[in-house]
């Protein structure tokens, strides 16, 4: 992360357990919203991004960053192996993914998301919101949400 703020990509942040608590309700009410059902697969994916997005959001935080402006979602995605590990770098590049999807459908075309890639972006934030959990309650117990 260190490199990230030396090259301007990053600022500090100083987060507090409320605004943590904000997020986690955010991503959770996007969640359940993504499941409901009677919208198009577009908005299903697009507000399964959005959850999977301030969980990453909450990582970037706790660690005391958050993303500059510009390429500011694609910085928060990419932060995910950064913090949680190597190993979970398929997961940025899933993220990476559907951060393009969800463009190409919210900006450039209806009709893009499919409803099983709406499914598997929803099933990927459910079980990283999990993982956000149990990180937070491993290395910053202060900011996990109540």
């Amino acid at each position: 992360m260190q490199t990230w703020l030396a090259n301007g990509w990053l600022r500090p942040h100083q987060t507090s357990a409320a605004e943590i608590r904000d997020l986690w309700l955010i991503a959770g009410r996007d969640l359940k919203d993504a499941e409901s059902g009677g919208i198009s697969p577009d908005w299903q994916y697009g507000i399964a991004y959005n959850a999977a997005l301030k969980l990453c959001t909450i990582l970037l935080y706790a660690e005391g960053y958050r993303p500059e402006k510009q390429l500011a979602h694609y910085r928060t995605l990419q932060a995910l192996p950064v913090i949680l590990g190597a190993q979970r770098q398929d997961d940025g590049d899933f993220l990476e993914r559907c951060r393009r999807k969800r463009n190409a459908v919210e900006y450039d075309h209806a009709g893009g998301a499919t409803q099983e890639e709406a499914e598997e972006l929803i099933r990927f934030s459910h079980e990283l919101r999990d993982e956000v959990l149990a990180w937070l309650k491993a290395k910053h117990p202060s900011l996990v949400p109540k």
